[in-house]
């Protein structure tokens, strides 16, 4: 009985969005920066969406946090464990953020304050939450700071934010993220800011904490960050997602072609010498600018009359693939 309990919590989503929309009142006007998002994530996955900046990327999971700023509205459902987010009181929320959902994001000096020892930042998390004492929180804090590779951290618990490189600042904050014990991580852009040998240091431990089950959504502008960890995709364009699947699939086949320019444009080692890197032309369109067609149809080398016409749904295709394209028949057909 139990394991069969078990089982069916493994496959029920742990995070899920629904018809998710995110709108700004502005001088103007109402503007909608995310549109109808729906994703769900399972335990010890990660979900990596992707996009140019301005995609609505950030904006989405802002909005499940309840962190937009004060002129954003979210609308359609986000849920954690079952818990709806969207519209929760602001109790609820404060009980989930830093404990159970947590995030990082892509500036870990801005993250950090610079007047508290990092051993004090890291115990705040559970001492402010009354999940520990703060003999207990310090414990913990050596534990987690151990567990993302910070040597000697009985010595640089002590030590303050610009006491650290910019990647031990980075697994600091990490380690502040796991304090609780969290399910779930949202990270933004956690790489940005790092040299690659850091980089590929910081992605090694996220692969390492979804391997221990903890479910992780991975903000990201870099293909190459999510091809490294990612078992879901999700690539958004202008406030929408255009295609989503297994991370493997869609990144060995993308039916969008949104998704296969931003592949092309990703330099590759083995390429001619002399060969110019590809580009997508134009850019993207700011909220409120889209017209009745698909978004990405001014700049799509691929494009028909209808995509001018009407907007492409997001359809499922297949078992694990969604995309939302007019010519998507055809791409089904030639495969």
């Amino acid at each position: 009985m139990r394991s069969t309990r078990d089982s069916a919590e493994r496959e029920m989503p742990l995070f899920e969005l629904r018809s998710l929309c995110v709108d700004f009142d502005l001088p103007a006007g109402r503007m909608r920066a995310v549109d109808s998002v729906s994703l769900e994530l399972r335990s010890g996955q990660c979900l990596a969406v992707v996009g140019e900046s301005g995609s609505g990327k950030s904006q989405t999971f802002l909005a499940c946090l309840d962190l937009l700023a004060a002129n954003g509205r979210a609308s359609g459902s986000a849920r954690f464990e079952g818990r709806e987010l969207i519209g929760a009181a602001e109790p609820e929320l404060n009980a989930l953020r830093g404990t159970r959902l947590v995030t990082v994001f892509q500036d870990p000096m801005n993250a950090l304050t610079p007047q508290l020892t990092i051993g004090e930042q890291l115990g705040e998390v559970l001492t402010a939450h009354g999940l520990a004492s703060r003999r207990e929180a310090q414990a913990r804090a050596l534990e987690v700071l151990a567990q993302v590779g910070i040597p000697e951290p009985r010595r640089r618990i002590a030590q303050y934010p610009h006491e650290f490189s910019g990647g031990m600042l980075q697994r600091a904050v990490i380690a502040r993220a796991l304090m609780a014990r969290p399910k779930l991580l949202i990270a933004d852009e956690p790489t940005t800011a790092l040299d690659v040998t850091i980089q590929a240091q910081v992605l090694a431990l996220l692969r390492d904490l979804r391997d221990q089950g903890l479910a992780i959504v991975l903000i990201t502008h870099d293909l190459g960050v999510a091809a490294g960890i990612a078992d879901q995709l999700a690539v958004m364009y202008a406030g929408r997602v255009v295609e989503a699947g297994a991370a493997a699939e869609v990144l060995a086949t993308p039916a969008h072609p949104y998704t296969r320019a931003l592949l092309a444009a990703v330099p590759r080692l083995d390429d001619p010498t002399g060969r110019r890197l590809a580009w997508i032309e134009g850019q993207p369109p700011r909220p409120g600018e889209i017209e009745a067609g698909c978004a990405f149809e001014p700049r799509c080398t691929e494009r028909r009359a209808a995509c001018r016409e009407s907007h492409p749904e997001l359809r499922r295709r297949g078992t694990t693939r969604a995309v939302a394209c007019h010519r998507a028949d055809e791409w089904d057909a030639a495969r």
